[in-house]
């Protein structure tokens, strides 16, 4: 059986530019750097033993760790799965044997992903550190158990970066997310500082 597997960033929030595959579809909501076992639909294509290919748009839907997305891809390959990525034009198994070139391209392609990660990371501390010397972020509130990771999370943050992006007014963001213009200029305040990713 041929299946394709999808991932988002929750916020990406876009599994549609992924999907016009006609089969079953596995499709998650989470970070890159959340491992491929650890995740609901993924589990779920783990567990599902019919499956003989893994359809993913690019390398990077599998994980942005190496090591992660190399454990997975051997996983699937000592199974005899075939994990085709759509966008480097690789297939992990050619023949019935694992496809060497693959497996060399997949581990490079892979630091990469793990590298952007890493530099995401950097810029969303660099903005925080800049915030914090013009004293527009002293972190949470005596009291308060929001983080930063907790607010992007939320539904009401996702749905007013989908609506920024598509490049809403505040007032028609707010309307169209439900939310108050408040919580969209404090949306709009963390991206410009960059504590948020856009």
């Amino acid at each position: 059986m041929k299946v394709k597997y999808n991932r988002v960033s929750t916020i990406e929030q876009n599994l549609d530019r992924q999907d016009n595959f006609k089969g079953l579809t596995y499709a998650d909501k989470c970070s890159g750097s959340v491992a491929f076992a650890d995740r609901t639909e993924a589990s779920k294509l783990l567990a599902n033993e019919e499956v003989t290919e893994v359809l993913v748009t690019s390398i990077d839907r599998l994980g942005r760790n190496t090591i992660d997305i190399m454990q997975t891809i051997q996983g699937f390959t000592e199974r005899g799965i075939n994990v085709i990525s759509q966008k480097e034009g690789l297939r992990t198994i050619v023949d019935g044997k694992e496809n060497p070139v693959a497996k060399m391209m997949i581990g490079i392609l892979g630091t990469l992903a793990e590298f952007e990660l890493t530099r995401i990371k950097e810029r969303q501390a660099e903005g925080i550190a800049k915030a914090k010397t013009k004293g527009a972020y002293t972190g949470r509130s005596k009291g308060s158990t929001e983080s930063i990771d907790a607010f992007t999370n939320k539904k009401s943050t996702q749905a007013i970066l989908r609506y920024l992006k598509q490049g809403y007014s505040i007032n028609n963001t707010a309307k169209l997310s439900e939310t108050s213009t408040g919580s969209v200029k404090k949306v709009k305040k963390m991206i410009k500082e960059g504590m948020l990713a856009f």
